[in-house]
């Protein structure tokens, strides 16, 4: 008995210790963001906020344009979410309709090289990207696309295409191939049989690779620093930029993350359960 209440204690204090690792950089994020500027130096610090304030979300709003950079603030945090919005949509939507169908090649069509190639694509994952910075700068330079919606989106597609590929091959392989074989010989062709039906039955599959790739898009940092330093600046880079020589607002730091923070969030906590499906989809044949 002592030995099951030891270990009992051991895993909820294990547990414990994973949550607030993860959660409470999170909850800071948001309690600060509703605490006035002058508690951000006041001792000690208290783990609830002892008072209560919208004034940085009215300054990052552009709402109180009375104080300095409301409006400039609010026109460029509605640039850089925007920007944060179509990027990693279209990321999402190229990588995902690409994987589904080499996917589909690499698991129904049959051709010389098949098992190989796809294994130096998936290979690809262990490649820091870091490495190929400088390459890709220069692919990207002589192909006029820096700083655009275009260049950003190819570049996060290349990132996560290899998973989302893995992930659908996964997929496929364990759906029963008699539909298919039955489909065509009632005289259906293969495009009609994917989008018809191979892709409806392995739709927590496409959800799954859709929302990893989503997330991994809108919380990119590297990336965007380098390849989108105007036009196209997501929230991830602005938001570095509330951060000058000699001043730290805080205020529109923690504001502006919380707005960061609540969206992929708000995705996870409403597909969360297509995400472990889809994860789930391919383990049982």
């Amino acid at each position: 008995m002592k030995q099951s209440l030891s270990y009992r204690l051991l895993i909820w204090a294990g547990v414990a210790v994973l949550l607030i690792w993860s959660l409470g950089p999170i909850y800071w994020t948001l309690a600060s963001s509703i605490t006035p500027t002058e508690d951000f130096s006041a001792r000690p610090i208290h783990f609830f906020p002892q008072h209560f304030t919208l004034d940085h979300f009215s300054r990052l709003f552009g709402i109180d344009i009375a104080r300095i950079g409301g409006v400039q603030v609010w026109s460029q945090f509605r640039a850089a979410l925007i920007n944060s919005i179509v990027t990693s949509m279209a990321a999402t939507l190229l990588c995902v309709a690409i994987s589904a169908l080499g996917a589909y090649a690499f698991t129904r069509i049959q051709f010389p090289g098949r098992g190989f190639l796809f294994a130096a694509v998936v290979a690809t994952l262990a490649i820091p990207g870091y490495a190929v910075l400088i390459p890709l700068y220069r692919i990207m330079i002589g192909l006029h696309l820096v700083d655009t919606y275009v260049g950003i989106a190819l570049i996060y597609v290349s990132a996560y295409l290899p998973l989302s590929l893995w992930l659908f091959r996964s997929v496929f392989e364990a759906l029963p191939i008699a539909l298919e074989e039955a489909a065509q010989l009632d005289g259906a062709g293969r495009l009609y049989i994917f989008f018809n039906i191979v892709l409806p039955l392995a739709g927590p599959g496409l959800t799954a690779a859709a929302i990893l790739t989503f997330l991994g898009a809108w919380g990119q940092y590297l990336v965007p620093l380098i390849f989108s330093p105007q036009a196209t600046k997501p929230l991830t880079v602005l938001i570095p930029e509330f951060v000058t020589k000699n001043f730290i607002d805080y205020g529109l730091i923690t504001a502006s993350g919380s707005i960061a923070i609540i969206i992929p969030a708000l995705v996870v906590i409403f597909l969360n359960r297509y995400l472990v499906s889809g994860l789930l989809a391919g383990s049982v044949k």
